[in-house]
């Protein structure tokens, strides 16, 4: 069964904006908190921000500033805003639980280059 489903993704250039969003099962978005993910080539998968059912948000410092987390209760979605991007955010974006032990998603790929 499909836990997630993310899109949104595409190319942009240096500075643009992008808006991920992810759909999840009603079952884990009603019990836990959410997070995006990204993984670059040769990288290891890390969490880069992350929304508690309540809304308090957080975000690593290296988004800080440019990415917003949000979610929408009713809809069972979780998006990322993102803008001013750098090519170093270039990655597939998961999103997953904060703890992130459910089975991950497909991702969406975001390339950032002029």
């Amino acid at each position: 069964q499909v836990q997630f489903v993310e899109s949104g993704g595409g190319l942009v250039q240096p500075g643009g904006s992008l808006r991920l969003s992810c759909v999840a099962s009603r079952s884990i978005f009603n019990t836990y908190a959410m997070g995006w993910y990204r993984q670059a080539p040769g990288k290891q998968r890390d969490l880069v921000a992350w929304i508690t059912r309540r809304g308090s948000t957080n975000y690593v410092d290296s988004v800080k500033g440019r990415f917003t987390i949000s979610r929408d209760n009713a809809e069972n979605t979780v998006y990322l805003q993102m803008n001013s991007l750098k090519p170093e955010d270039t990655a597939v974006y998961y999103c997953n639980t904060n703890l992130g032990n459910v089975p991950w998603g497909q991702g969406t790929q975001v390339t950032v280059s002029s």
